[in-house]
Order: structure tokens, then C-alpha cells, then sequence
């Protein structure tokens, strides 16, 4: 899950989850900053946590402070559901409000003191359980301006001034620990430690074939086996769902390690496959209140065409453009046309003005050539020039 829970150290040393933590409440002061300078009511956030621990197919709440050390070994009350929207959540489990980082860090400093761990001929402190560390994101912030017709708010009564509406927006945050595929000769594991190591087998198995149903792209129609596992099943939204996925595989440098190294890349690899569309989740509320909105719009022009005459409603209930609407239509049209017509006639009178000031210039260049020195010629040409200049006027 990340190593370096501590948030004093320096952030080269920090774990994944540290990392994250650190980025999502950096994120929402952001926002709150963003929406502050552009004069908008800041956002609100929830946070909350959920510390889940799968032990042989059981579920166990890391969080319960009251739960028995000895109750691992006994039926678990905590349940998996699906709603309508095909989101996976849980009952039975304690979900923590946070308010800061080093709050969360805090709870999940003591969920993983109730991680189950044993000794094994392979590792000192081996984990003998799959851990989900969970965080909730609930945003719930000002929808989008109401839509405006002619520069008012539709939708409204007289004199009403308009409400502020607002939205809420969900995210979950899965942070994974999945124990190590074990096998038997090599870990030396018996009794409750083998079935521990078989149990875990069990569910990197569901998990690997889940995968690789989701990452065949030939195989899109081949049922995803989410419930073959209660680890599957927790992460089911998260895999094939409206999500994305990383994963971070650890592998050994030993070389009495390399079947365990390459089978894990390869496990790796096959998640890599796996192509999902990511969407917002939208409150289904805020969701019919934009739709809503909308549909007040298009309802307040088409009531605006009807005062206008625009529209009309037929004998037969029929609604349509009316005649004058129509002929209005028309005439517009008819009137544009004359307009390209008018300016395309201006344009060759222009041309042909500038044609005849041409020719009476070389006109008027060749009676003074031919007047030479007389006065005479010249006085009956300007007066000529000055009968021409009254005409034009």
C-alpha cells in the first residue's frame, strides 16, 4: 500500500497513499481558492474512510476497535451491494469523517496495526490477508448559471429572484494491498498458514481471470466473473467500471525469485489491457434539474413565438408557422435579394461614371492642345467646363 506513512518525512521517502492523501487535500483548497476568486459560493467536501481487511473470503472492518482479535475466524456481518447505478458499496462497516491529512494518515496508521500477519519460512512478517483502504470524496458545489432567454432567467415566477442551485458530485478512492501469490513448497506453510496461502491464491486467481476478461478486447461479450471472489466482487466498479486503475507490482531482484517476478509482470501486463471510459458522477437530482432547466428554456421560446405569431395551432392540433409568418419569411427574402441586386447595379454605375470622367478628361487634354495661345478658344472652353459643372449639380 505504499510504504512511509509518516507525513513529516521528507516527500522522496513518502508512500503511495501519503502522496495521494496529500494531493486530494491540496485539490479541494484549490478549488475552494478557484471559487473564491471568481466570486462563487466555495464548495463543499466530505471526506470519509473505510479500512476493509478480506481474510479467507471473510470481510473484517479494520476500523471496528471493539471487534475480537479471535472474531477473524468467525462468519463476518458486513454485506456487498450494488445499486442501480451498478456502484459497489458495503453495510456494516465503519466509515470515519475526516477533516485533514493528518487525520486520515492517522486512521490508517491504526487499521494496519489490525492487518493480519504471520511468519513464514519466506518472510519474516508475512501479510495473510488483502487489504482495501478506501476514501469517499463528496463535493457538493453551485450548478452552472440558469439558462437565460433575452437576458432573463426562465423558469420563474414574476418578480421572483432566482435560487441557488447546487450539485453533488462523488468519487471513491480504492488504495489496494494484495498479498503475495504464496506457494506452498517454498513458504512452508501448514495448517492455518496453508489456508491462509490457498485463500489468497483463490483470490488473485478471480482477480487475474477478471482481468483478463476486461483487457480481451475480442471477448467483450464474455461474462466478467465479479462474484468468484468477495475481493473481485469489492473492486468490481473500480476494474470495469466508470474508473481508472493503476497497479504497482513488486518484484524481487533475487534470481531464486524469477518465476515469482515474471508471473507477477505478467499478471501487470494483463491489467494494463483494460480500457475504460471515465465520466463524472453526477448527482441524479442535479442531473433533472439541468434537464429541466433546458426544457424550461425551449418551452419559454416556443411560448414567445406563439405571443410573436410566429407559431400557430391548426384545426387539427397540429402546430406550425402561421401564413404571416411565413409570408414575413418570404418578403425578408425577396428583400435580401433586391439589396445584392441594388448593390450590384450601384457598382456598375460607379464603373461606368469612372469610365466617362476618363474619356471627357482626354477629351477636355485635346481641346486645349488644339487652342494652342488663344484666349478665345480657351474662355469658350471654360465656359463649357462651368455649364457641364451646374448640370451635374
Amino acid at each position: 500500500m505504499g510504504t512511509g506513512f509518516d507525513m513529516s518525512i521528507s516527500e522522496d521517502e513518502q508512500g503511495i497513499i501519503p502522496r495521494a492523501i496529500g494531493h486530494l487535500f491540496s485539490g479541494i483548497e484549490e478549488r475552494k481558492r478557484a471559487a473564491q476568486s471568481q466570486g462563487v459560493a466555495a464548495p463543499e467536501f466530505k471526506v470519509s474512510a473505510q479500512f476493509l481487511e478480506l481474510y479467507n473470503e471473510e470481510i473484517l472492518d479494520l476500523f471496528d476497535s471493539t471487534r475480537d482479535p479471535d472474531s477473524r475466524h468467525r462468519k463476518s456481518n458486513i454485506k456487498i451491494h450494488e445499486d442501480a447505478s451498478g456502484s459497489i458499496y458495503t453495510t456494516g462497516v465503519t466509515s470515519r469523517l475526516i477533516s485533514s491529512q493528518d487525520e486520515l494518515i492517522q486512521c490508517l496508521k491504526q487499521g494496519a496495526l489490525s492487518r493480519t500477519t504471520a511468519s513464514t519460512q519466506m518472510n519474516v512478517q508475512s501479510s495473510r490477508s488483502h487489504a482495501i483502504f478506501t476514501i469517499h470524496l463528496c463535493q457538493m458545489r453551485v450548478c452552472a448559471r440558469p439558462e437565460l432567454v433575452n437576458g432573463e432567467v426562465t423558469g420563474l415566477p414574476d418578480g421572483a429572484q432566482p435560487t441557488t442551485e447546487y450539485e453533488t458530485l462523488t468519487a471513491k478512492f480504492h488504495f489496494v494491498d494484495l498479498a503475495g501469490s504464496e506457494r506452498l513448497k517454498r513458504t512452508g506453510a501448514t495448517g492455518e498458514r496453508a489456508k491462509e496461502g490457498i485463500s489468497i491464491n483463490c483470490g488473485l486467481l478471480a482477480l487475474g481471470n477478471v482481468i483478463s476478461a476486461l483487457g480481451d478486447q475480442s471477448k467483450k461479450a464474455v461474462h466478467v466473473p465479479y462474484r468468484d471472489s468477495k475481493l473481485t466482487r469489492l473492486l468490481q466498479d473500480s476494474l470495469g467500471g466508470n474508473s481508472q486503475t493503476i497497479m504497482i507490482a513488486c518484484v524481487s531482484p533475487s534470481d531464486r525469485d524469477f518465476m515469482e517476478t515474471l508471473n507477477t509482470l505478467k499478471y501487470a501486463n494483463r491489467a494494463r489491457n483494460i480500457k475504460n471510459k471515465v465520466v463524472v458522477n453526477q448527482d441524479k437530482t442535479s442531473q433533472q434539474i439541468s434537464a429541466l432547466r433546458a426544457e424550461i428554456a425551449r418551452l419559454q421560446m416556443e411560448l414567445m413565438e406563439y405571443k410573436a405569431g410566429k407559431r400557430v395551432i391548426g384545426e387539427d392540433g397540429s402546430e406550425g408557422y402561421s401564413d404571416l409568418f411565413r409570408e414575413n419569411a418570404m418578403l425578408q427574402k425577396e428583400n435580401s435579394a433586391l439589396r445584392m441586386r441594388v448593390k450590384a447595379m450601384q457598382e456598375a454605375i460607379d464603373s461606368i461614371n469612372n469610365r466617362v470622367t476618363q474619356l471627357m478628361s482626354q477629351e477636355a487634354n485635346l481641346m486645349l492642345a488644339k487652342a494652342g495661345d488663344s484666349n478665345e478658344a480657351i474662355g469658350a472652353l471654360i465656359q463649357n467646363y462651368i455649364r457641364e459643372i451646374e448640370e451635374l449639380r
